[in-house]
C-alpha cells in the first residue's frame, strides 16, 4: 500500500517557510528531470529561471512610495 504524504498548506506557514518548501520543491523536479546536482544547484541560484508561479513575488515597496520634490529648480 502506498503511503499518503503529507498536503502542504502554505497559509500555515510564514514567507521564508513557505521560500524554502518552494526552492525544495523546485530542486527535487530539476533532479527528477534528470538534471546533475550540480546543475540543479547552478539552476536554483539564479532566481531568473525559477517560474512566476513557484514563488509568489514580493511587492515592491519602493515604487508605492509617492515621491514628492520639495526642491524646485
Amino acid at each position: 500500500m502506498a503511503r499518503k504524504r503529507p498536503v502542504i498548506d502554505l497559509e500555515t506557514y510564514n514567507a521564508l517557510d513557505a521560500y524554502a518548501i518552494a526552492l525544495n520543491e523546485y530542486y527535487k523536479a530539476l533532479r527528477k528531470a534528470g538534471f546533475s546536482e550540480t546543475h540543479a544547484f547552478w539552476i536554483l541560484g539564479d532566481r531568473e529561471t525559477f517560474p512566476d508561479w513557484i514563488i509568489p513575488n514580493l511587492p515592491n515597496r519602493i515604487d508605492n512610495i509617492p515621491y514628492e520634490d520639495d526642491d524646485e529648480d
